[in-house]
């Protein structure tokens, strides 16, 4: 497949999938220790993909788990943030010049700093308290930040099932080749169609609110130079619905939790008045080896999983590499 490396791509996942001992380790101490709340920091797409997880904290327990978008959280910052916090940090360089601050900021007042990274001397991954690595290039974090928020979940009885959902994980990385698999000609398709589309209309809920923030701005705008709108599916009627025509190119990204009725309603208006609708739905693909039970909360690796055939037959249609940047570490901001 175009763009795909099968053996690296599983070498990454399975590497994720194997920091579970270190990740229960840490979530047993959080729990056990001092800690009263715990922070996502993140910048970009590290702040998108932990929206899921802030999101499985809040609609299971009462403790506090923010996700924060790094920056702004040092200009103004959250009372209830100090020695009694866990502070969790991802980048996948380890370089991130807002991350790096971030975690001065953090360490500054008190608390535990937590990195994901796949680089062992980066200057994230020395600066951390803990790190957690993973392969070179290791992308996305979901399985880090569902593991570790299930444990924590787990151990406070707030989460049912934990030894089931580690039980899928082990067998995420080849399910999600299978994804890659199926998704091939429809992301191809799809970029064969949409070459010289230059604005796109996204949309989602729940578990995949995250992603769809993620996708529009991380990959087609940055990394394509692509005009998007990205609305919730429960605010798209608030307003954003009244930029859809005809011709504009609508993305909907479906998942399998309890907010499915607001995509699908998105999708019925989007149907209604537009011709060119995208719904990717995580029904649409199997998950060899994983049971049904937590399709809902492993809809962003499928979706990544998917759009990743989109981005790389876009890259080469529009002859646009992913790589090429105008700005983003380019200049000085």
């Amino acid at each position: 497949m175009l763009g795909f490396n099968e053996e690296e791509f599983l070498e990454q996942v399975r590497s994720t999938v194997a920091l579970r001992p270190q990740i229960e380790e840490l979530a047993e101490r959080v729990s056990a220790g001092r800690w009263k709340n715990i922070y996502f920091i993140g910048a970009g797409g590290t702040y998108a993909a932990a929206l899921p997880y802030e999101r499985l904290f809040q609609t299971h327990s009462a403790f506090p788990v923010r996700a924060v978008i790094g920056k702004e959280f040092i200009l103004a910052p959250d009372p209830q943030f100090g020695p009694d916090s866990v502070a969790i940090f991802a980048s996948v360089s380890g370089t991130t010049e807002d991350i790096i601050d971030c975690v001065e900021f953090a360490r500054e007042k008190g608390a535990l700093t937590v990195g994901f990274t796949g680089q062992a001397d980066s200057p994230i991954a020395t600066a951390v308290d803990e790190v957690l690595l993973s392969a070179p290039k290791a992308w996305p974090f979901d399985v880090q930040f569902l593991t570790f928020a299930a444990k924590f979940l787990s151990l406070r009885g707030e989460f049912d099932g934990y030894d089931r959902l580690v039980k899928d994980l082990e067998a995420i990385p080849e399910a999600l080749v299978a994804v890659t698999e199926q998704a091939d000609p429809v992301g191809e398709a799809f970029a064969k169609k949409h070459a010289e589309t230059d604005y796109h209309f996204l949309t989602g809920s729940g578990q995949l609110w995250g992603f769809t923030y993620l996708y529009s701005m991380c990959i087609l705008e940055e990394m394509q130079w692509l005009t998007t709108t990205r609305v919730h599916a429960a605010e798209f009627f608030h307003g954003s619905l009244e930029l859809i025509e005809k011709d504009t190119s609508i993305i909907v990204f479906a998942g399998e939790d309890e907010t499915r009725p607001l995509t699908d309603r998105v999708i019925s208006f989007s149907k209604e008045y537009s011709d060119d609708v995208t719904v990717i739905d995580t029904k649409d693909y199997a998950l060899p080896g994983v049971s049904d039970e937590f399709r809902g909360l492993l809809a962003p690796m499928v979706v990544d999983a998917v759009v990743d055939r989109f981005s790389k037959h876009l890259a080469q249609v529009r002859d646009h590499s992913l790589d090429l940047r105008r700005y983003y570490r380019v200049v000085a901001y």
